[in-house]
């Protein structure tokens, strides 16, 4: 359905290999869910109480402005995440 072979999707879900960015899009586009849900933890998905009330006030403003902010939070977390994954396979390489 996303264009992933199924030998793949298996390495993926064992742990044996790490999704690039873009398989991580298609993933989350097949399954009709955030990239934040497939990378995080549902503890991890549940904002602190000053983030949760600086989004409250996000929630607030115009929704172009949403959107920009949007984008910035996504472009941190897939340079975050992008890290995390190179220092990953270095490790295990």
């Amino acid at each position: 359905m996303i264009g992933i072979h199924v030998n793949s999707l298996k390495k993926y879900e064992a742990g044996q290999a790490q999704p690039s960015l873009e398989v991580l899009k298609k993933i989350a586009t097949g399954l009709h869910v955030s990239t934040d849900f497939l990378l995080f933890e549902e503890q991890e998905r549940v904002p602190k109480d000053d983030l949760a009330l600086q989004l409250e006030a996000v929630n607030q403003l115009p929704e172009d402005e949403q959107m920009v902010i949007r984008e910035v939070l996504e472009s941190l977390i897939i340079k975050y995440q992008s890290r995390r994954w190179d220092s990953g396979r270095k490790v295990s390489g």
